[in-house]
């Protein structure tokens, strides 16, 4: 049987996810979480890392649908313009 290979969080981005089981957390399973997260808390190695895995292009076009406040929301859409 073929075990699936999760993509596993860098120390610099795993820190924002101190209460969850870093074991399960997946970005392709769970990716509009982590983008959320990363999104609000994250610093500039973090956002560094997100830009790395979706392009920014992409991630403009899912703004709208995050979980973000309305701050972090308009900060990012004036950021990925």
């Amino acid at each position: 049987m073929l075990e699936l290979i999760r993509m596993k969080l860098p120390q610099t981005v795993a820190k924002y996810f101190w209460g969850d089981d870093l074991t399960e957390l997946d970005f392709k399973k769970h990716q509009d979480y982590i983008i959320e997260t990363i999104l609000e808390q994250g610093n500039e190695s973090a956002i560094s890392w997100l830009l790395k895995q979706i392009p920014s292009h992409q991630l403009a076009k899912k703004l709208n649908s995050l979980k973000l406040s309305q701050r972090s929301k308009q900060f990012w859409q004036l950021v990925l313009k």
